[in-house]
C-alpha cells in the first residue's frame, strides 16, 4: 500500500471519528430541572402558546377530544413525512417521562433513550424555553386524558432516516440566541419569548436555507408551504401592514381587518392564541412591529 493511500485512509478514519463525536446527542445538563415544581395552571398557558394541540391532537378529533393528545398529524416536507406522536400521559405516550426527559426533548431534541429527535418537534425554537415553563407544561400534560393509540413511525427515505446525522445539523441550526436582540420593554420581552421561544412562528413564516434550517437573515419574510401548496405569508414589518390592534384582534378571532378569516393550520394557531390573555396577544403584536 502506497504512502498516499495510507495517508488518505488515515484521514478518512479521522474524519469519520470526528463526525461521530460531533454528531453525538447533547442533552441538557443533569441538574437543569432540579428543585423545580410544576404549576399546571401556568402550564396550560405554555401549552396553548406552544401550540402542542395543533400537531398532537388527532386530525379528526372533535371538540371534546381536543385535549386527547393521541398524535397522528402528518407533516409533509421535502425531506419526507413526519407524523406527530402520542404525547398523552399514558404508556403509549409520555406517561413515563420525567420533567428532565421533557426538557431534553424540547430544549435539546433528545429522547429519553438518548437518540436525536427530528426537528418536526420545533426544538430549534423551544431551545429558548425557560426550565420553569417546561416543569409547568409537564404538570399540565399530566392532567390530560390518556390515549392508548400507538405512535406511527416517520416516513423518511435515505439519508434523512439516519438520526445520527441530526447531530451535525443541530450544530449548524440550533442556537439559543434571540433574533430580536434588544427588547426594551417588558411587553417586547414577553412578545419575544412568546414568538421566539414558545410560539415557533418563525418555523412557518421564515424561509429555510439549503440545510433545511431557518434563514434568520430573512426572519418572518414568508416561505413556501412545506407541502408544496402555496406560500406562507410574510409577517415582518415591511410586508405586514396591520397595526397592533389589527394583529391582536386577528390572533384572538381569526378575522383580518378586511374580515377575511384564518384557515388551515393558521386556524389552529388562532384557536391557541385565543386562549391567551389580551396582554399576551398585544405583546406578540408589539414584537412583530418591532422587528427590523
Amino acid at each position: 500500500m502506497s504512502r498516499v493511500i495510507r495517508l488518505g485512509l488515515g484521514l478518512a478514519i479521522l474524519a469519520a471519528v470526528a463526525a461521530y463525536i460531533l454528531s453525538a446527542p447533547r442533552p441538557v445538563r443533569d441538574d437543569l430541572m432540579a428543585g423545580l415544581t410544576g404549576d399546571a395552571a401556568k402550564g396550560e398557558t405554555v401549552f396553548w402558546a406552544g401550540g402542542c394541540a395543533s400537531c398532537h391532537t388527532a386530525p379528526d378529533a372533535k371538540e371534546d377530544d381536543k385535549l386527547v393528545l393521541s398524535g397522528g398529524y402528518r407533516m409533509v416536507s421535502p425531506f419526507g413525512t413526519f407524523i406527530a406522536p402520542n404525547i398523552s400521559p399514558g404508556p403509549a405516550g409520555i406517561g413515563g417521562w420525567s420533567a428532565q426527559d421533557l426538557a431534553n426533548a424540547l430544549i435539546a431534541g433528545v429522547s429519553p433513550e438518548g437518540r436525536h429527535l427530528y426537528p418536526s418537534l420545533p426544538y430549534t425554537t423551544y431551545v429558548r424555553m425557560q426550565p420553569q415553563d417546561v416543569a409547568d407544561l409537564k404538570a399540565f400534560l399530566d392532567t390530560l386524558p390518556v390515549s392508548d393509540v400507538a405512535s406511527l413511525p416517520h416516513e423518511l427515505g435515505f439519508p434523512f432516516n439516519i438520526r445520527r446525522a441530526l447531530g451535525l445539523w443541530k450544530r449548524i441550526n440550533m442556537s439559543p440566541d434571540w433574533v430580536l436582540t434588544e427588547a426594551a420593554t417588558p411587553e417586547l420581552e414577553r412578545g419575544r419569548y412568546l414568538v421566539e421561544a414558545l410560539g415557533h412562528c418563525g418555523e412557518c413564516h421564515t424561509p429555510r436555507d439549503a440545510t433545511g434550517g431557518l434563514d434568520r437573515s430573512r426572519w418572518m419574510a414568508g416561505a413556501p408551504n412545506p407541502s408544496g401548496k402555496g406560500k406562507i405569508p410574510a409577517i415582518d414589518p415591511a410586508n405586514l401592514k396591520w397595526n397592533a390592534t389589527d394583529i391582536a384582534f386577528y390572533l384572538e378571532t381569526g378575522f383580518t381587518p378586511d374580515y377575511d378569516s384564518a384557515g388551515g393550520q393558521m386556524g389552529k394557531v388562532v384557536a391557541n392564541m385565543g386562549k391567551l390573555t389580551k396582554e399576551d396577544r398585544a405583546a406578540i403584536a408589539a414584537y412583530l412591529l418591532a422587528l427590523p
